[in-house]
């Protein structure tokens, strides 16, 4: 498992190992001892599965709030998008700052979010899926969101995009009153 740090302090690229051959291709994507070495300390409750048709689709900015905080692993099961993490941590010297990666079927790339980020991606490919594993079982009382253009994301749209309406409704960053304060990150 390759692991790379991105610009906001927790926030991790993990490139898993692939075993291929004439049938396709083995991954691991998640392996609890691997990720503790790595510094990565979790325990998953939920899995998430989601297909968006359209390119452009954008999903989020989503977070949750504590106690109901969740942190990610997030991956593509098919297709391509682009995933991104805003720092809402008050106080954290990031905070606003975001990062992003794309993460396609091809490039078996996953995105380590932990608790304190907003999380959202657009779809770059159409029929594209996203999967991803939760440290906190949803829970719609905690349920927050940012405005997806209020964080000054460079989301590669060449075109309006696909919104829901909880989405389209979303408060910009600069309305949001973070339940979060920096430094509590997991590695």
């Amino acid at each position: 498992m390759r692991i790379e740090d991105t610009e906001l302090g927790g926030v991790k690229i993990l490139t898993p190992r692939r075993f291929g051959d004439a049938r396709g291709f083995f991954a691991e994507t998640w392996n609890a001892r691997t990720f503790a070495e790595l510094g990565i300390e979790a325990a998953f409750v939920q899995d998430n599965h989601s297909l968006s048709e359209t390119v452009g689709t954008i999903r989020g900015l989503h977070f949750q709030a504590p106690p109901h905080g969740q942190a990610k692993l997030v991956r593509c099961g098919r297709g391509r998008l682009f995933d991104v993490a805003v720092d809402i941590r008050a106080g954290s010297p990031t905070y606003g700052r975001w990062t992003g990666a794309e993460l396609s079927a091809e490039n078996g790339q996953m995105l380590w979010i932990p608790e304190g980020f907003a999380h959202g991606f657009v779809t770059r490919e159409a029929a594209t899926e996203i999967v991803y594993k939760c440290t906190g079982y949803y829970a719609p009382e905690a349920d927050g969101a940012v405005r997806w253009d209020s964080c000054g994301i460079d989301w590669g749209l060449t075109g309006t995009p696909i919104l829901s309406d909880k989405d389209a409704a979303a408060p910009p960053l600069s309305d949001v009153t973070t339940p979060f304060t920096g430094g509590t990150t997991q590695a």
